[in-house]
């Protein structure tokens, strides 16, 4: 018998069937971000990153065209393996030599050469509109600007993105998640909290007026506690977005970077879904401060996967990854995030929840921990293989020779 085997048939032993385990990450899509490749720049301007974000290191080969881009993109699609979404932000928007246009009038046609991508490689998109690094955000204001033909100019933006999330799902054939993250606040203590929090409100509500098919696109709204310039207060508070997203019927959506350092978003998620229909998450890795580091398979990260796993409504729930970070080779970066959030729920999807479910109900919490610190020796690893052998990718840290290779050849050239 092979490793795979043995481990099959120990799970077994627990009432765990490792087949469904792999079918059932294989076809678990998760959104992996444009935005790690480049820094957060995008196409659509030449200035650095704004708005309460920073990317922090200078690691060489940073992609600086939509073709590099993409050739990264695909680099790192072929390290992992099981199902894929793309991530896009608005400013990754392709024009032709040329032309322009600034975001409050983007089109579907901006973003068609995407289309093309996630078509040939049969998966779809997600996206966001970018309300940051641009004139019009100068002072972290957005939405929530005292400045109407600010409010309008973004107001116009997200409308844009939401028709082209719309184009996207209609293109792919697979519903888009559009995620409405904005920078505003300020540095120190506000004078008014309420009055940015009603023009927000106002433009959210002008914004869903539009019409477009909630089978399709699957509006979002992201919350965060501060940002770089940003320490006092933010306009779309974690209070603030789940109340909107309840009133407009939207998907809330959380990134657990974006709460004080106590916070944990996995003891969050089953509140969330006792009450929303869907959820999304940006997972990350929050060090001190919501700093955006690469996701490990650490405490949190496995937590997040066993609550999602455990609710039996992962259809339910929009995974994606949110991290920046330049001072590694960028394209390993995608690869041990994805990865490592693959383990994770992985080795949620090895384990018992109905079993555990039960001894907790019975207050049989004695044998609950016994079995729970037993299950963390259990073969998880033979049975990760068998999934990367099925999908093609390599199973261990041979991948990162191809990355080594292709730094080489050509990220040190660029």
């Amino acid at each position: 018998m092979n490793a795979y085997d043995l481990a099959k048939e120990q799970y077994a032993g627990i009432g765990i069937d490792t087949e469904k385990a792999l079918n059932d990450l294989l076809s678990t899509p998760i959104s992996m971000h444009c935005w790690q490749g480049d820094d957060v720049i995008g196409f659509d301007h030449d200035g650095g990153l704004s708005g309460g974000i920073q990317t922090t290191g200078n690691y060489p080969g940073k992609a600086r065209t939509p073709e590099e881009l993409m050739a990264d993109l695909d680099l790192a699609f072929s390290l992992i393996g099981g199902k894929k979404k793309l991530n896009l932000h608005a400013n990754y928007a392709i024009f032709e030599k040329g032309e322009f246009v600034d975001r409050d009038r983007i089109e579907p046609k901006h973003f068609r050469k995407w289309v093309e991508f996630a078509k040939e490689r049969g998966m779809g998109i997600d996206f966001n509109p970018t309300l940051f690094s641009h004139e019009m955000a100068a002072d972290s204001l957005t939405l929530s600007s005292p400045d109407e033909k600010v409010r309008r100019f973004w107001i116009d933006h997200v409308k844009c993105c939401i028709r082209i999330s719309q184009y996207f799902a209609e293109e792919t054939g697979i519903p888009c998640v559009m995620n409405i993250w904005m920078p505003d606040g300020y540095k120190d203590v506000p004078a008014d909290r309420l009055g940015p929090r009603m023009r927000l409100k106002a433009a959210l509500d002008d914004i869903l007026s539009i019409p477009y098919d909630r089978e399709k696109v699957y509006v979002t709204l992201e919350s965060k506690v501060f940002g770089i310039g940003l320490e006092s207060f933010t306009v779309c508070s974690a209070e603030f977005a789940l109340n909107y997203a309840a009133k407009a019927g939207i998907v809330p959506l959380m990134d657990n970077g974006h709460y004080h350092p106590t916070e944990v978003v996995s003891e969050k998620i089953s509140s969330m879904l006792a009450f929303y229909p869907k959820l999304g998450l940006h997972i990350t890795r929050s060090v001190r401060w919501d700093s955006d580091h690469v996701v490990r398979l650490d405490d949190e990260t496995k937590e997040i996967a066993k609550e999602i796993v455990a609710s039996g409504r992962i259809s339910d729930i929009a995974i994606a990854l949110d991290y920046f970070d330049a001072s590694i080779n960028r394209v390993a970066a995608w690869v041990i995030g994805m990865r490592s959030l693959q383990k994770a729920l992985l080795i949620a999807m090895l384990t018992p929840h109905a079993e555990f479910t039960k001894l907790q109900n019975e207050g049989n919490f004695t044998k609950l921990m016994a079995l729970q610190e037993e299950l963390k020796s259990f073969p998880s690893g033979a049975v990760w293989a068998e999934f990367c052998r099925r999908s093609g990718v390599p199973a261990d840290a041979k991948w990162f020779d191809t990355i080594e290779k292709y730094e080489k050849e050509v990220l040190s050239k660029r």
